[in-house]
């Protein structure tokens, strides 16, 4: 590959020693291990390169440098740094000052572009850069690029990235009994290649962008050109834009309450998928995903709470079958925000439950109320998921085990709970675990306290204000300016209807019209 098609080849430094200058200026001079520092030879030509040890891929590179040192079929006089053949000499009776500086002009760019084009001509690789300044080599360094800087000073980087990671692996959050067992990686590049390998369509665009004044995080906007809703890619556009941070430590989540204003809404504004198939099935619906760099889990927006009750089982069985699963973890999530609430609202006030439901209430009283046992019962739970998580994974069974058995048990015996309390507590806590999505399931642990308070405070009527506070909260938010109840509130009787039936995938059934596609029509 030769510079010569590039018409704007340019030298940002004087020569490849001030390069070195201003690297150590930059990096310090053996101040840092991983920093490569050195000349080598492309064929007769000597260039100052630099890398980061950690990010490239050392076999390749290595292949590389044996390929381009000087060899029997250079010869030895074929390229003279710093003046290239045929350029023109200036003419010593020339008296015309400007005519002189004019020539000299011309001998160097053609003297820098005949450089460019022997680099070229000696550098077997296919994915270089020529860089047009300081700032953004500095960056291609840091993202695992190798700076090549020649005797004139002009800079190219060779895209040998290899950043440390692991290969594609089911995500542990989004298993599934039939379906693909690659997710998604640490790595952003082949975190777009998932993707590419599951939309072959040219209009898939994978945007660049790079956030943040210290970490310069890499983040790619995936969409369809064709698709998109102009109006929501805009908006995250100018949402990066306006990061002013040092960096994102922790990825796609500090990236979610720079673009979306989070403040403290309990409730997710965003879905994150770690699954390729599910990141790829929205991105055709019309949603954006954004992939961040380090990060396992892609982010979609725009998104309603419906999306957070999905799960990809749902499209691995038949529609029958899919139905039947989804409208079980509908129902789950219902009682795990209702089913604690209502209960205690039963057993305080016992003339409203039926004569067929005699079986609720306490058959044994404590000296501890109710109210607080509930608490302390659902606080506890809470604590053991706690645990498991920093628990090792061969002592979390033990762990549990204890803990759900026998401390359940002993508290029943010594009068600290109730049965029942231990009983529905424990079935609230397995419909909240049928969640999908785990920062959904927090929230509705928040809610549930809330409206659980609210009934202990004013009993019927506090039961009845959380439930149509909650809807109330729900039905006013707005992220990307997409109503977080729809299609409930505002009311879409077919696009409700396809949210709460698994429909076939033979039925013509058009993108969302919360994404607002350019082209809502699938088939």
């Amino acid at each position: 590959m030769s510079s010569s098609t590039n018409s704007e080849t340019q030298a940002i430094f004087q020569s490849n020693e001030a390069a070195e200058a201003f690297m150590i200026s930059q990096f310090g001079k053996s101040e840092s291990f991983d920093i490569n520092m050195k000349y080598i030879h492309v064929h007769n030509m000597e260039v100052f390169t630099i890398n980061i040890n950690g990010l490239i891929d050392s076999p390749n590179y290595t292949r590389l440098l044996t390929a381009i040192q000087p060899t029997a079929v250079y010869k030895r006089d074929k390229f003279t740094s710093g003046e290239a053949e045929g350029s023109p000499k200036p003419d010593k009776d020339e008296s015309d000052t400007s005519k002189l500086e004019k020539g000299q002009e011309q001998s160097k760019k053609e003297s820098i572009q005949a450089e460019a084009d022997y680099f070229f001509e000696c550098f077997p690789f296919f994915a270089w850069e020529l860089q047009t300044s300081k700032e953004k080599l500095l960056t291609a360094i840091m993202s695992g690029q190798i700076a090549f800087i020649t005797p004139s000073g002009i800079a190219i980087t060779a895209d040998f990235r290899s950043y440390p990671g692991r290969n594609p692996e089911e995500p542990d959050n989004e298993k599934v009994i039939r379906g693909s067992r690659d997710g998604f990686t640490e790595s952003i590049i082949l975190n777009s290649a998932l993707i590419r390998r599951r939309i072959r369509d040219t209009s898939l665009r994978l945007e660049l962008h790079q956030v943040t004044e210290k970490s310069q995080m890499d983040l790619a906007i995936v969409y369809l050109k064709e698709i998109v809703n102009e109006e929501h890619l805009n908006y995250i556009r100018k949402r990066l834009e306006k990061i002013q941070h040092d960096g994102l430590t922790m990825a796609d989540k500090s990236l979610e309450e720079w673009l979306i204003k989070q403040r403290f809404h309990p409730l997710p504004f965003v879905r994150y998928s770690e699954r390729p198939d599910i990141v790829a099935a929205h991105i055709l619906e019309g949603h954006i995903a954004i992939v961040v760099d380090t990060s396992p889990s892609v982010i979609l927006v725009p998104i309603t709470l419906f999306h957070h009750l999905q799960h990809a089982e749902e499209y691995r069985q038949a529609p029958a079958i899919g139905t039947v699963v989804r409208f079980l973890r509908f129902f789950g999530a219902f009682l795990s925000f209702f089913l604690l609430p209502l209960w205690f609202l039963l057993v305080k006030h016992p003339e409203y439950v039926p004569s067929f439901m005699d079986f609720i209430g306490l058959n044994k009283k404590t000296s501890i109320p109710l109210l607080v046992q509930i608490l302390v019962a659902d606080i506890g739970i809470e604590y053991l998921r706690l645990a498991a998580i920093h628990t090792p994974t061969p002592l979390s069974t033990a762990m549990g085990l204890v803990a759900g058995i026998v401390i359940g048990q002993i508290a029943i015996n010594v009068g600290l709970f109730s049965g029942e309390v231990v009983l529905y507590t424990a079935v609230t806590a397995i419909f909240t675990f049928a969640i999908p999505s785990y920062e959904l399931s927090v929230s509705v642990k928040i809610f549930r306290v809330l409206l659980l308070l609210l009934t202990a405070a004013f009993g019927v009527n506090g039961f009845f204000i959380g439930i149509l506070g909650t809807v109330w909260y729900m039905a006013s938010l707005k992220p990307m300016n997409v109503p977080f109840l729809w299609p409930l509130i505002p009311f879409f009787p077919n696009a409700f209807a396809h949210v709460l039936l698994r429909y076939p995938m033979t039925n013509d059934a058009p993108r969302p019209f919360f994404v607002g596609a350019k082209d809502r029509k699938r088939s």
